[in-house]
């Protein structure tokens, strides 16, 4: 396995002038008082040193013709051969990428003697720096350089076009210098050498200020430009370590992605642990699922955020371009989503670098999957946007793979339900009516004041029973999926199926225009959580009496009208302990919207039980 390769050099761990050696971002470029290859190496190649050249069949060789160049020099040189021999081992350990950067820049230092060091990544472009790691220059220093170089221009740009080895014994009287930014540390002395990977350039070594005034000088070049090769070796290495282990990652997150929707949980949960998942695999500052709206464009379904939003159930305007291309089945890449005339919304506003994926499989398409990073983030590289879109795809077929496991599950539910109805209206309504005849007949036929009395009111009661009954066979037999007539219909269908299972029919009550002042969305939530709630009551609350209050005249902390869903028994309460999921599903809910959610004392005696209590803004 391999990992994509910059195609021409090393980026800086910032945007601008950081702790950096030479010339950062090309404000403080050094002038060419020095020498370049040409002159400072006659005795070496061009691929001699400075990297694995076109020539070099493997690491070894290229080590091995670097090494080589160093025959017939000075003894002082020859003296400093097992230097660099140790300089070479310590750089080849570790394969973490930046952990071997740094130690690059700090044995490069030493070896050279030199005050400073730095490694410029080139990015993917071959036009700049996307990373930029330095040595010798503290975090005080740092903070007063401000953004690290980017270079586009400078020494550290013009060494980005031209990868050549360069010594200058003062930099800033170099035309290509363009200064250095204020609190930038003096610079005079510079090295400047190509490192390569796998035959291509990955960045520049830079080196400034020899200790002791003196200048850098051949047997220094040498020396570095062996490192270099070496460089080169354990850089290969450590990114092909971090693809790796960065595939990995990815692999167990489209694991997690799949276990969690075949799981046969809430459809909504599973959407935001693809959300989740998607936002740490990608390093971003969300992961939002989006799904088909019914008036056209993609709804916001799921988001997982670093920070609280109130997107989820905003729609995409199909007219936008970028939803077309989604819909149409293409993924979509933009370098800044507040910039981009494409996203006509204002969710992109707050972002930076996107990916926006589409969520297909089989050729449908179920969705997309976006994964914005925050404004002036780094763009996401070539391995980053396939591994997301393998990701999405994945993510994609366990969606379909759920919704026919949840097909099956409801076709079994509504089997189970017709039959329930069945037995419940044959059987168990016919024995009622048949019971209530025979004491109706007892008490006409009593001669007993009371006695007549008490059975006129079991006959009453049985009465009662047989209407709760019949609308619990209805509400057994209507499908889901009918479209309700209100949010009153919504929370009494839930209430009356809840009574079958818990043997009793909750309490109600609604205050104020229910259904003329909650919108869809708010009253979407409140009927999961409402489901939720009394799901939880009816599994560990072990009630004799619950009541529902749904109520739209309150008044949120924030001063906002709100509604809120009030749902208390006087069970057992929540055991210390206990399983806490559906107290965060409904938060979640809530917060979603705006809204919060808790918990207090229930209905029963002393304050025995629960409430729940859960409110949104409308």
């Amino acid at each position: 396995m391999t990992v994509p390769e910059p195609k021409d050099a090393v980026e800086p761990t910032g945007s601008g002038a950081s702790p950096e050696a030479p010339d950062p971002d090309g404000r403080g470029g050094p002038p060419a008082s020095g020498r370049t290859e040409q002159d400072a190496a006659p005795q070496a190649g061009p691929d001699a040193g400075s990297g694995i050249g076109p020539g070099a069949r493997d690491p070894l060789e290229a080590a091995t013709r670097a090494t080589r160049s160093l025959q017939g020099l000075s003894t002082e040189l020859t003296a400093r051969v097992p230097q660099l021999l140790e300089a070479m081992r310590s750089v080849g350990t570790g394969l973490e990428l930046h952990t071997t950067l740094d130690r690059i820049c700090e044995t490069a230092a030493e070896l050279a003697d030199a005050r400073y060091a730095a490694i410029g990544v080139v990015d993917e472009e071959g036009r700049g720096l996307s990373d930029f790691v330095t040595h010798g220059i503290d975090d005080e220093v740092a903070a007063l350089i401000g953004h690290r170089p980017d270079g586009h221009r400078g020494l550290l740009g013009a060494l980005i076009h031209d990868p050549v080895p360069v010594m200058l014994a003062d930099l800033t009287s170099d035309p290509r210098a363009a200064g250095f930014p204020p609190g930038h540390p003096p610079m005079r002395t510079f090295l400047g050498v190509p490192i390569r990977v796998q035959g291509e350039i990955f960045g520049n070594l830079y080196l400034a200020e020899k200790r002791g005034g003196a200048e850098f000088n051949d047997d220094d070049l040498h020396m570095v430009r062996v490192l270099a090769t070496e460089a080169g070796i354990a850089i290969g290495n450590a990114r092909l370590y971090e693809a790796a282990r960065q595939r990995e990652r990815w692999i167990d997150g489209s694991v997690a992605v799949t276990t969690a929707l075949l799981s046969g949980g809430d459809a909504e949960d599973a959407l935001t642990v693809v959300a989740e998942q998607a936002r740490r695999l990608a390093d971003s500052a969300a992961g939002i699922v989006l799904l088909p709206a019914e008036e056209g464009g993609l709804e916001i379904a799921a988001v997982a955020s670093e920070q609280p939003t109130t997107f989820l159930g905003e729609v995409m305007p199909p007219e936008s371009p970028v939803i077309a291309q989604l819909l149409a089945g293409e993924a979509v890449f933009v370098a800044d989503a507040a910039s981009d005339p494409r996203i006509i919304t204002k969710v992109a506003g707050r972002y930076g670098p996107c990916m926006m994926l589409p969520l297909q499989s089989g050729g449908r398409v179920l969705g997309a999957l976006a994964t914005p990073r925050r404004r002036g983030g780094k763009q996401f590289t070539e391995a980053e946007r396939t591994l997301a879109s393998q990701f999405a795809s994945q993510a994609a077929l366990a969606l379909i793979m759920a919704e026919a496991q949840r097909d099956r599950e409801r076709l079994a539910v509504f089997e189970d339900r017709d039959r329930i109805a069945r037995d419940l209206h044959d059987l168990v309504i016919q024995r009622l009516f048949a019971t209530g005849l025979m004491l109706e007949g007892a008490q006409r036929r009593s001669v007993v004041p009371a006695l007549q009395d008490g059975v006129g009111k079991a006959v009453d009661e049985l009465d009662v029973t047989i209407q709760e009954i019949r609308t619990a066979i209805f509400a057994l037999q209507q499908s889901p999926a009918e479209a309700p007539s209100g949010l009153r219909t919504r929370v009494l269908r839930e209430i009356n199926m809840a009574a079958v299972p818990l043997g009793f029919k909750p309490g109600h009550r609604f205050v104020g225009a229910v259904d003329a002042l909650v919108g869809e969305l708010t009253g979407k939530n409140l009927i999961a959580a409402l489901r939720e709630a009394l799901s939880n009551a009816f599994r560990h609350a072990d009630a004799s009496r619950i009541e529902v209050v749904v109520d739209a005249t309150v008044r949120l902390p924030d001063g906002a009208d709100g509604v809120r869903l009030t749902v208390a028994d006087d069970g057992v309460g929540i055991p210390d302990g206990g399983r806490r999921s559906g107290l965060r599903n409904l938060a979640r809910r809530a917060e979603s919207l705006g809204g919060s959610s808790a918990c207090g004392p229930g209905i029963g005696t002393d304050g025995r039980g629960t409430t729940v209590r859960w409110e949104a803004p409308l």
